[in-house]
């Protein structure tokens, strides 16, 4: 396994190596307008992943988020003003210079070290505990890191210049490749405990970045392949982490759309999911004609399993209810907590004899889990329109009949409205 990684890895830099070589020697110089399309797509790109790390900060309070949509912000507002000012440059002198651009130096290096201090600030404390006053905490943050990185490479002697003909014409630009090659290091480790579609992003990301800044050190004028190429790679990780941010934030309004229709210790639907489910079938019924039916069960000594062997035991007895209308019932039913230790089913296309069936099938589920303590469960039934046209006649029906068999201790299923199960 090692070895074949470690051919693949010499395979990858031999073929990278090859082409910085043939990206170094070729003639072709991109037009300046394609360039500043080129940063302003990446800007795009970083204005849009920091709306998407806001909203996802929002929802999960982790910190990298936080640190990164300040962070991109930033980057993409120094992309842009830098785009801005080349092509107006290139407008009043249209000649390819041999500068480098500080601002281009200094942006990315804040994105590189705000990567690696997102990192450092989540190992500390992973989840933010108070999201409102922690925004100001990253702003200033955000901003005192910008100021000395800006500081640092503005206070230089001499600007930086392109040195055509040299080993490495840029070599400035191998300082935020280091800063990368760590960040990704550190976020490929980071990947054997979280593993989210975000956190396999920022270490492709990272990585694609590190390659950017080692790409364009090749780069020996302004436009040329090296140089256009870097920026592709630069746009190219702004896509990946977008990409990232976009799955987890579908995954987390999945996660919230289920929590809102289900009932957070059993599984399944919750009351406000089983009064909708009962009002679409009470108009499908309407148009159709059929019949459905609707079983109530309540969990009988609740409070005496509480008092006797302690809530955790209770609320493992509740969740065995649980388990049993969900595996003794259809596809098309709809099982459902309908209050602390009373559960519903709702049984499409069934009249009373198959709303008896599947009481006795639940019932007999409950009786060989196997588990201590043993349960019981009481069960009332009403069928769609003898027993009521109604949600509430429906559902007061069978809560009558569960409350007439509760206690009997009848394990049978009488022909009126109620069942009991022992």
């Amino acid at each position: 396994m090692w070895l074949r990684l470690v051919l693949a890895g010499t395979v990858a830099a031999v073929a990278y190596g090859v082409l910085l070589v043939a990206l170094r020697r070729s003639v072709y110089l991109a037009d300046p307008l394609l360039g500043s399309y080129l940063d302003m797509a990446g800007s795009l790109i970083a204005f849009t992943f920091a709306a998407n790390a806001m909203l996802r900060f929002r929802g999960a309070h982790d910190r990298i988020s936080l640190i990164l949509a300040f962070g991109f912000v930033l980057a993409g507002l120094i992309e842009a003003a830098t785009s801005f000012s080349f092509y107006r440059g290139m407008l009043v002198t249209p000649s390819v210079g041999y500068e480098i651009s500080l601002a281009w130096l200094a942006g990315r290096t804040l994105l590189g070290v705000l990567l690696i201090a997102a990192l450092v600030v989540e190992r500390r404390i992973p989840v933010s505990r108070d999201p409102g006053k922690e925004i100001a905490g990253v702003m200033l943050t955000v901003g005192a890191v910008a100021y000395l990185t800006s500081v640092f490479y503005f206070m230089l002697p001499h600007a930086p210049k392109i040195q055509p003909g040299a080993l490495i014409p840029r070599p400035w630009d191998l300082l935020p490749a280091a800063i990368y090659l760590i960040a990704a290091i550190a976020y490929g480790r980071r990947l054997t405990r979280a593993n989210a579609a975000l956190d396999r992003a920022l270490f492709i990301a990272a990585g694609l970045n590190a390659l950017c800044h080692v790409t364009i050190s090749q780069s020996q004028r302004v436009l040329d392949a090296a140089y256009m190429s870097a920026h592709v790679l630069m746009v190219a990780s702004y896509a990946v982490v977008l990409g990232g941010t976009l799955l987890d934030n579908a995954h987390l309004f999945d996660q919230i759309s289920r929590l809102a229709i289900s009932d957070s210790l059993t599984g399944l639907a919750n009351h406000r999911q089983l009064i909708d489910v009962l009002e679409n079938e009470i108009q499908r019924s309407r148009r159709t004609g059929r019949r459905f039916a609707v079983l109530l069960f309540d969990l009988d000594g609740l409070k005496k399993i509480n008092d006797k062997y302690g809530h955790l035991t209770g609320s493992r007895a509740i969740k065995r209810v649980g388990a049993a209308l969900r595996s003794g019932s259809r596809a098309i039913d709809t099982p459902a907590r309908y209050g602390g230790d009373e559960f519903a089913l709702v049984l499409p296309e069934a009249g009373k004899q198959e709303a008896e069936q599947a009481a006795l099938r639940i019932c007999e589920h409950i009786m060989q889990d196997g588990e201590e303590p043993f349960i019981s469960v009481s069960v009332g039934q009403a069928v769609y329109p003898e027993d009521g046209v109604s949600i509430e006649q429906l559902l007061g029906a069978a809560d009558r009949g569960l409350y007439q068999m509760k206690g009997k201790g009848e394990k049978k299923l009488r022909l009126s409205q109620v069942v009991a199960c022992l």
